[in-house]
């Protein structure tokens, strides 16, 4: 089933005076909620203890776990050892997931770091055709990893790319952040029609399972012609993109994807947002 949650914790989760994030189940699912993802965006820092409870209060709450790996993976990076770093950084993530409870681990997989980009992805390409072999041998063969498409120019991760990334392994799904999308796009995802072209791409290219069960980011975001600024909240009314016709574009397909908001500080508002638009439009058709 198709689930809404957010990245990290809102601003009014502290507000509410909570603080740990082993409250955050319970506040979710008072919310109607039913996912959240955990960002190691600066480094794994969890220990199994914790990770534990708080699988265990997901578990009582029935809300389901991702992970963001470390932003500083670069599976493109010229020097070898530093890609052999991007391994354990990705397997040190799953190995929190796990404790976590969960079962996506999403991630950035390179940037072109100066180098032409079709030679930046095939370094991509080829070392994560290696690490599926390697991620299973380590006991993370029942675990998703999801390649995300990204919002500037210089990083890979456009929506061709991240299709023939998921080809590489079964357990490979893509995570495609619409907000980061549309920056790529200069605010060309506005109607239905234009979300729907991306989704027959996918479908088109990795199938309809892999297409209905990806990992969705959304939320909106400032850009220039470089691509990314910065993440903004669903009040913003200048660069979007909008829900509702994604939302009309899942329903028409009937996608079930795992729909993480990734607003600046009112993520839990915005995911509960995203939610209600899409209960209105299901089951009515488009």
């Amino acid at each position: 089933m198709i689930k809404f949650g957010p990245s990290g914790n809102s601003q009014s989760f502290y507000d509410d005076g909570r603080k740990a994030t082993a409250d955050m189940p319970e506040w979710l699912s008072a919310r109607g909620l039913d996912a959240f993802e955990y960002s190691f965006g600066r480094g794994v820092a969890i220990g199994e203890a914790t990770a534990n409870l708080i699988r265990d209060k997901a578990v009582e709450y029935g809300i389901e776990i991702s992970v963001h790996a470390p932003y500083y993976i670069n599976f493109a990076n010229p020097d070898a050892q530093k890609a052999a770093n991007s391994d354990k950084y990705l397997l040190d993530s799953l190995q929190a997931l796990k404790w976590l409870g969960g079962k996506r681990c999403v991630f950035h997989s390179g940037t072109e770091g100066g180098a032409p980009r079709k030679e930046a992805f095939g370094r991509i390409y080829e070392r994560l055709s290696a690490f599926a072999l390697k991620k299973k041998e380590e006991g993370y063969s029942d675990l998703i990893v999801c390649p995300e498409t990204m919002g500037k120019y210089s990083q890979i991760g456009d929506v061709a790319e991240i299709c023939e990334l998921v080809k590489l392994d079964e357990t490979y799904y893509p995570c495609i952040d619409f907000g980061h999308l549309n920056c790529i796009m200069q605010g060309a995802l506005r109607t239905a029609d234009d979300f729907e072209a991306v989704i027959r791409y996918m479908i088109n290219e990795i199938g309809f399972e892999k297409t209905s069960g990806m990992h969705v980011h959304f939320s909106k975001i400032m850009y220039t012609v470089k691509g990314e600024v910065k993440h903004l909240t669903f009040a913003d009314d200048l660069y979007g993109p909008e829900f509702l016709p994604l939302a009309q574009t899942i329903e028409k397909y009937k996608l079930q994807p795992y729909v993480i908001c990734e607003s600046a500080g009112t993520q839990a508002e915005d995911a509960k947002t995203m939610r209600d638009i899409y209960q209105s439009v299901a089951g009515k058709g488009v």
